[in-house]
């Protein structure tokens, strides 16, 4: 049966091609052209359906990739204002493109920090570098010989040394800064007429002046024994009349930002993770280039607050001196809550009893120990620490009488705490943490423990420091900003099992 089938099938097949070869050669060759067009024609009409469904499928992912960050759909520019209804801030947009941010990320390699992630710089020109280099290490005394205006002035009731005045116009001539070769665009990436609702509009102008402000003069203001201060005052809209009126021998007239030094970006880290759990109580800060200081590596700049000091530079910061003693009594007796003056031999201080929960809450996610640990009694010190160079480390035996430190309030608002010099640590694994600073805790705010638990920390910090363009791409982008948001996430799962394993109350702290 099958040899049948295959003679009936081989038949067609024979005559055809006898009865090809008995056609002419003419004939013959018309046939062949004939079949090459009508394949030639079949060929062209697949290519290009091909090539439209290509097309299409691109146009899909470019506007996949260019959705905007927050899934706001607006159209032109506002300037800064507050919605009167919502309260929500407006501002202007500062990029056209957009790069939506997703919260699937695979990682190759696992965690491992030490400190903080900087990436590698290129090597420098020898002569770039001699110039920069010097410059670092004399501060600012290579401008004294190149500029010729550096204007000292002292000033004769305060404690500060000496203040030393950089025009900065000058050393624009020399050498220009990145921001204002390219002063149109922003470091500040905001792609939206609405920021993160967790900034309020003081906060995005003070963003966007510590990072795009135009650098009118730098001062460097000796404090004593105390390190000294690099600051520089940007371009204000002070009209000239009322910039005469300034006291001279303030450190700064108009807006001013304190430049701190690379080791120090946990700062920025942390501006950003306050405002994310709503505690409110950090100043601004940005990471910014300066082409002639630290060899043009990023660094944190700090929006300078005068109302810090109460009674001028010379009484220095408005700060609460505290043993380890009266802080713990201070927990007990609760003072002012409710607003309800303590007796005046209750030892209390000026501060409210719920800014030691938020310092508390602040600290351990940060494990910042320079405030309520100064000496390190509460986790393993390393030999390269401050606390063990400088001996502190070993008055644990007495622990009531350790000074607290950097307890800073503003003068005109006793009542509330300042969050500055915020040096957080990311490489203290899980079992070296800091429970002394929760001691005494009883109660933690609640808007900050309910963004722990809803398991969203990690995308509102990641949209949070997406905005600092400049701090991103020093950690590292995605993959190094991850990192330090992972160990964030195990450190707040540790203090969850904290709060639910010693029954700590979680309340509404609207103070």
């Amino acid at each position: 049966m099958g040899k049948s089938r295959s003679h009936w099938l081989r038949f067609p097949i024979l005559r055809l091609k006898s009865s090809f070869r008995r056609c002419p050669l003419s004939k013959r060759s018309l046939i062949i052209a004939t079949v090459c067009v009508v394949y030639l024609v079949f060929a062209v009409s697949h290519v290009g359906h091909s090539q439209q469904h290509r097309d299409r499928r691109t146009d899909k992912d470019k506007y996949r990739h260019t959705r905007g960050l927050y899934n706001l759909e607006t159209n032109g520019a506002l300037p800064d204002s507050v919605d009167s209804q919502t309260g929500a801030s407006f501002v202007v947009p500062t990029r056209s493109n957009v790069v939506y941010i997703t919260l699937r990320f695979k990682r190759l390699k696992p965690s491992n920090i030490r400190g903080t992630i900087r990436p590698k710089l290129r090597r420098k020109a020898r002569r770039n570098k001699t110039a920069n280099s010097a410059f670092t290490q004399n501060k600012l005394g290579t401008l004294e010989r190149d500029t010729g205006q550096i204007k000292r002035n002292v000033a004769p009731k305060t404690s500060w040394r000496e203040t030393r005045d950089v025009d900065y116009k000058s050393l624009h001539v020399v050498q220009k800064s990145h921001k204002e070769v390219d002063s149109h665009i922003s470091s500040i990436r905001i792609y939206s007429q609405r920021a993160p609702p967790w900034f309020s509009p003081e906060d995005v102008k003070a963003m966007r002046f510590l990072a795009d402000a135009k650098v009118l003069r730098i001062r460097e203001v000796s404090r004593g024994d105390s390190p000294s201060l690099l600051i520089y005052e940007g371009e204000t809209q002070v009209s000239p009349n009322n910039q005469n009126h300034t006291k001279r021998d303030d450190v700064c007239a108009g807006l001013c930002g304190v430049i701190k030094s690379p080791v120090d970006n946990t700062e920025v880290f942390a501006f950003h993770l306050d405002r994310v759990l709503g505690l409110n109580r950090t100043l601004p800060a940005v990471s910014r280039k300066f082409r002639f200081l630290h060899d043009g590596q990023p660094c944190p700049v700090v929006s300078w607050d005068a109302s810090l000091h109460t009674e001028g530079l010379a009484a220095g910061w408005a700060a609460v001196r505290l043993t380890w003693r009266d802080y713990q009594n201070s927990l007990k007796q609760r003072c002012w809550h409710k607003n309800i003056s303590p007796k005046p031999d209750s030892g209390c201080s000026s501060i409210h009893h719920y800014e030691w929960s938020k310092l508390a809450l602040f600290d351990f996610l940060l494990q910042i120990h320079n405030r309520l640990d100064q000496s390190c009694c509460g986790f393993r010190p390393r030999e390269e620490d401050v606390c063990v160079e400088l001996g502190h480390h070993a008055e644990c035996g007495d622990q009531d009488r350790i000074q607290l430190a950097n307890i800073i309030h503003r003068g005109h608002d006793p009542r509330h705490l300042v969050f500055t010099n915020n040096k957080g640590f990311f490489d203290r694994n899980e079992d070296n943490l800091d429970f002394r600073l929760l001691e005494g805790i009883k109660e933690l705010p609640e808007q900050a423990v309910s963004v722990l638990r809803s398991r969203r920390l990690r995308e509102k910090l990641l949209q949070s420091l997406f905005l600092d363009q400049t701090y991103w791409e020093s950690q590292g982008g995605r993959q190094g900003i991850d990192k330090l948001i992972d160990v964030i996430e195990r450190r707040a799962k540790v203090l969850l099992t904290y709060i639910n394993a010693h029954g700590i109350s979680v309340i509404a702290m609207n103070v």
